[in-house]
């Protein structure tokens, strides 16, 4: 681990510390932000605003985010093949300051669109975060801590869910003088990544591959390996160009029709469904008014305690990871949140009869947030990197976005329904998508641990002739041979 290479990853991971404040922040000044639409309202009105349409208002400033997420994420490919991976990360912290001043000024200029529409501008960077930060830091990483460096794009995340929590505090920034403060800081960390990316190196895998600038990409990766000899990295990104050129170039519609690259986009698919879909969401958003429900006293601050778990274990992930390797995290993470889902379910449904109850639930919370940090959330992001070589990179990190945020916005928007018509058992529907994603990754997904990308790659091409630590007909009982 070299200074520069943790100065690349540190500045990228600014970008993933936006998206988890920006998810997390809107939460806690409900309260406060619902009373500004109500005087703007009637300010331009001269009547008090209806119930059906703030709630329409405050239901578009949450989901506005997840559709702007959904259109950046989309839009990867645009930028890190023509701009290249750092350059990217900085040009998009145009939008970052853009949604900054128009959230910051929204109260003062008596504009609750302003507002909305700073959520929609933060969306799309948080859209475009979600691929530039694990591609960059993927391609920058050697392999050795290619896993363990990929999950601080997850400790990112959880770390910015959990200022947003802290800051969100009524004495802190979330009351009716300081909200506009609050979703304006996102001033503070573009400003900072700005400051920072101009010393780290742009991906020497693109320089190399996609530039065909070779000195540069020597140079590049010298100073990120802190050693002269490079010449069994350089040696892998020439065979996986090669192996580049031999291909004809990757679209989005290519990844579903190849056969070769049918079953890895699958496999990036239902990961990233299985982060979204596994009910950690509804945890996030809800999780208030689930300790109110379980009899907590002070919720916000039981709320704040399950970002300290998640962050607490998303650091375990950094230091297993590489050990471990991805798919035996990932199947332990979804097991344990299949059994803290059936717990919650339990402790809620006898809530009223035993009231020790409340504790019950509120471990089976934790636990649900530990188990996420093991596997499903920090996995999904940085395997998309790993399953496929340089040339369809893009386009799958395009596709897995969509999934990942189109996930989200449908359990945003649908969980409080769903909610209200399952009552205590809603969780049963998370514990059986659990479930059926355990058996998908347990039969299809095969493990990238220490390998590089072309040996992962080709092992689809052919079967899984080139896995190292399995048998061919190991590798096949995982499902990664080239058909699905």
């Amino acid at each position: 681990m070299t200074a520069r290479l943790m100065l690349a990853v540190g500045g990228a991971v600014l970008g993933s510390l936006q998206f988890g404040y920006n998810t997390g922040v809107i939460n806690a000044p409900q309260k406060v932000i619902e009373d500004f639409y109500n005087r703007t309202w009637l300010y331009r009105y001269d009547e008090p605003i209806s119930p059906g349409t703030l709630t329409t208002l405050w239901s578009l400033s949450v989901a506005i985010f997840s559709v702007g997420g959904m259109i950046g994420s989309f839009s990867v490919g645009l930028f890190v093949n023509r701009f290249g991976r750092r350059n990217s990360m900085l040009m998009s912290n145009v939008l970052a300051f853009l949604a900054a001043v128009l959230m910051g000024f929204s109260k003062m200029a008596f504009s609750f669109e302003m507002l909305i529409l700073g959520r929609f501008i933060i969306g799309l960077y948080s859209g475009l975060t979600t691929g530039f930060v694990p591609m960059y830091v993927g391609e920058v990483s050697p392999t050795a801590l290619r896993g363990a460096l990929g999950t601080f794009h997850q400790l990112g995340i959880v770390l910015g869910i959990l200022i947003a929590q802290v800051f969100g505090l009524d004495l802190i920034m979330g009351n009716d003088s300081l909200w506009p403060l609050l979703l304006g800081f996102i001033f503070v960390p573009a400003l900072l990544q700005c400051a920072i990316l101009p010393f780290a190196p742009e991906s020497p895998r693109f320089l190399l591959i996609n530039r065909n600038e070779e000195n540069k990409a020597k140079s590049v990766l010298k100073k990120l390996r802190g050693t002269t000899d490079v010449s069994s990295d350089l040696q892998e990104m020439k065979e996986e160009s090669r192996q580049m050129m031999r291909e004809k170039k990757v679209t989005i519609t290519e990844l579903f029709r190849s056969p070769m690259y049918r079953q890895p986009i699958l496999i990036a698919i239902v990961l990233q469904l299985s982060q979204q879909l596994s009910g950690i969401n509804a945890v996030f958003y809800y999780s208030t008014s689930i300790f109110e429900k379980s009899g907590v006293e002070q919720p916000v601050y039981a709320t704040i305690g399950s970002g300290v778990v998640n962050t607490a274990f998303t650091v375990v992930s950094l230091f297993v990871v590489e050990r471990a390797g991805r798919r035996t995290l990932h199947l332990i993470g979804l097991a344990g949140m299949a059994g803290c889902a059936v717990l919650m379910t339990i402790a809620l449904t006898l809530l009223d009869q035993m009231p020790w109850m409340s504790y019950l639930s509120i471990v089976a919370i934790f636990g649900f947030v530990a188990f996420f940090e093991i596997g499903p959330g920090p996995i999904p992001w940085f395997i998309v990197a790993e399953l496929f070589s340089q040339g369809p990179r893009p386009a799958a990190f395009a596709v897995a976005g969509l999934s990942n945020w189109t996930s989200n916005f449908i359990v945003g928007m649908g969980f409080q329904y769903i909610a209200q018509l399952c009552g205590s058992y809603v969780f049963i529907i998370f514990t059986v998508l659990l479930v059926l994603f355990f058996i998908f990754t347990y039969f299809k997904v095969p493990e990238t641990k220490g390998r590089t990308f072309d040996e992962i790659a080709s092992g689809f091409r052919q079967g899984g002739a080139s896995q190292s630590d399995k048998t061919p007909d190991e590798f096949h009982s995982l499902g990664a041979d080239s058909q699905v």
